[in-house]
C-alpha cells in the first residue's frame, strides 16, 4: 500500500476512530492520542493491509482493542461515576449515589470482557447495536444477548447486596 492508497483508504476513517476511542475512553484527548497510535501502527504495517477484505471492520475493530488496552492500563475504576453530576443539595444523597455509582461500576469491570465492553458502547456512548456488531464483529442478536445478560448480572449482585 502506498502513501496515496493510504491516506485514502485508512485516513478517511479518522472521524469514525475518533469518535469510537472518545466513546470508549470517555476522554478527548486520549481518544485523539489513540487515533495518532493507531494511524501509526496501521503505516507501519502498510504492505499487510493489502490483503484485508473488510478495511473499515478491521480499523474500528483494532481501534476498540487500542482503546480496551489503554483501559487496563490506566486501572481507572471511577470512569463512569465521573461523568456523573451530582445536582442534590443533601449531602447524604450525594454520598448514596455516588456511592451507587462505584459500586455499579466495580460491578461493570468484574463482568467479561464483551459484556463489559457492549454495555459501555451501548449504555454510556449510547451506540446502535449495529455499530456494535460492527465494532465487535458480532451479529446485532448476539449484541442483544451479551448486553441482557450483563444488565442482568449486574441487576442480580445489586440486589443481593
Amino acid at each position: 500500500m502506498n502513501t496515496n492508497q493510504f491516506n485514502n483508504e485508512i485516513l478517511k476513517h479518522a472521524d469514525k476512530i475518533y469518535r469510537l476511542a472518545k466513546s470508549i475512553l470517555c476522554d478527548e484527548h486520549a481518544a485523539q492520542d489513540a487515533v495518532q497510535d493507531l494511524n501509526l501502527k496501521l503505516w507501519e504495517k502498510r504492505d499487510k493491509l493489502d490483503g484485508i477484505e473488510n478495511i473499515t471492520g478491521f480499523i474500528l475493530r483494532s481501534t476498540r482493542n487500542l482503546c480496551l488496552d489503554k483501559l487496563r492500563q490506566k486501572h481507572d475504576e471511577n470512569v463512569l461515576s465521573d461523568d456523573l453530576e451530582y445536582t442534590e443539595s443533601d449531602p447524604y444523597m450525594k454520598l448514596e449515589k455516588k456511592d451507587m455509582a462505584t459500586r455499579i461500576t466495580i460491578l461493570i469491570n468484574r463482568l467479561p470482557e464483551l459484556q463489559r465492553t457492549i454495555m459501555r458502547m451501548r449504555d454510556v456512548e449510547e451506540l446502535e447495536f449495529n455499530e456494535i456488531a460492527e465494532i465487535t464483529s458480532l451479529t446485532e442478536n448476539a449484541v442483544r444477548v451479551n448486553l441482557s445478560r450483563a444488565r442482568q448480572k449486574i441487576r442480580e449482585q445489586l440486589l443481593a447486596n
